[in-house]
């Protein structure tokens, strides 16, 4: 049986923020992750896990100016002390938070930037945080990003992102699979998670087209569950979908595509 995390940067967003823990225990959620802890006293989140008996299971490493379009610095030759930074930050939090993995989100290719020199970048960026986080006892994941969402992303595809992963060398780095990412690039879903299962550390999920719940869409989600099941990953699958309505009454879905 799946075990679906709520990212409560997506879901129950009809919500302030610090009120989405409680709203995601209720809904049945055991597990929660969202994009960053930054903005928020690390003591102030902790509290709201311990409150709702929640598991945080992931969040990202510092991205740069979000709110700016950024989305990753870890393809930017001229930022790596910034990135160094971040990676230390992102420990500090997800110690205090009990999160045992991070993602990194590498980036969209800076202007004047061969794909070669980025991809060194990348490299040298990720043997830094995979080290640096294994010292600390976490995991890390780097996610593919569809370019139709985020036109000029570094990293689109899986087979990408797993060649990046042989080159930097790591036991401690792994691929965050996201289905809808993965759909919207290569589709061959069930191959691409039959061959590579045991390198994926994290899953994600939204149906395609239209990023919405599961059971809106093309995807075959009572078979994709099992198939997983199959597969024997014992890992979350993080709910990142925008909801169509109210959260709570789109979560029908848990139960009817997994029965």
């Amino acid at each position: 049986m799946p075990k679906f995390s709520a990212n409560l940067t997506m879901l129950f967003n009809e919500q302030p923020f610090m009120q989405r823990f409680e709203a995601a225990a209720r809904a049945g959620f055991e597990a929660v992750e969202y994009l960053f802890p930054y903005a928020f006293d690390k003591k102030e989140l902790a509290a709201a896990l311990r409150a709702n008996g929640l598991k945080q299971v992931l969040h990202n490493l510092p991205a740069g100016d979000w709110d700016a379009g950024e989305r990753g610095i870890a393809c930017h030759p001229d930022r790596q002390a910034e990135f160094r930074e971040g990676v230390a930050r992102a420990i500090d939090y997800a110690s205090a938070l009990g999160c045992p993995q991070l993602n990194c989100l590498v980036g969209k290719l800076p202007a004047g930037v061969t794909a070669g020199d980025a991809r060194r970048v990348v490299v040298d960026n990720l043997r830094f945080a995979a080290r640096e986080l294994e010292a600390a006892g976490l995991g890390l994941v780097v996610e593919p990003v569809n370019s139709f969402d985020i036109p000029g992303f570094y990293l689109t595809r899986s087979d990408q992102a797993l060649a990046l992963i042989d080159e930097v060398g790591s036991t401690n780095l792994r691929l965050q699979y996201d289905i809808y990412h993965a759909q919207r690039m290569e589709g061959e879903l069930a191959g691409t998670l039959s061959k590579h299962i045991g390198r994926i550390g994290h899953i994600q999920l939204a149906d395609n087209p239209g990023r919405g719940e599961p059971g809106q869409g093309e995807i075959h989600w009572p078979w994709l569950f099992k198939h997983i099941d199959r597969l024997g990953y014992e890992g979350w699958i993080g709910c990142e979908y925008k909801p169509r309505g109210d959260t709570v009454a789109g979560l029908g879905w848990r139960t009817a595509l997994t029965a």
